[in-house]
């Protein structure tokens, strides 16, 4: 497996493993007092054995930490262009936010929960932005000769120029 290889997978773990870790280690936000099956979500939340999601969130978090050694290895090293990280930071943002709603958007409450609401309304058009400028940005990347970021000056010749 070449480089750049290791370097798409890595990048790969960290977008899957942020979101994972960010639901598991921020746990349950359900209303003290009250047993879940009264309580009202707005979405339900998946009935996993107590303690499942801390251990998946903790093992999330290994591999993101993982994930970015190997990244920042291999930007030193110059097999990832340091370009890459305009994709991958908004993509790691976003997974943040997307763990996070998920916990809001599933928590137990007591009537309305308002949060969910904000989630909705504020959050969703923030994780698209993110998710649009990581898919904008790396197609503007990917593109033949783009390996500066596309802010190398032309050598050709200038349209409309003398």
């Amino acid at each position: 497996m070449n480089a750049r290889t290791k370097a798409a997978l890595a990048a790969t773990a960290l977008t899957v493993a942020v979101p994972v870790a960010t639901w598991g280690l921020v746990g349950r936000l359900d209303h003290r007092g009250l047993p879940s099956d009264r309580l009202d979500h707005m979405v339900r939340p998946p009935e996993l054995p107590a303690g499942l999601d801390t251990a998946l969130g903790a093992a999330a978090l290994l591999a993101a930490g993982a994930a970015t050694v190997l990244l920042a290895r291999a930007t030193r090293r110059g097999t990832l262009a340091p370009h890459w990280w305009q994709v991958l930071t908004p993509l790691v943002v976003a997974g943040l936010l997307a763990g996070f709603g998920w916990r809001v958007l599933t928590a137990g409450v007591i009537g309305a929960n308002i949060g969910a609401g904000l989630v909705a309304l504020a959050g969703a058009p923030v994780l698209a932005g993110l998710l649009l400028w990581a898919a904008g940005r790396g197609l503007w990347l990917a593109r033949p000769g783009a390996a500066d970021g596309g802010r190398a000056p032309r050598t050709g010749p200038v349209p409309g120029g003398a």
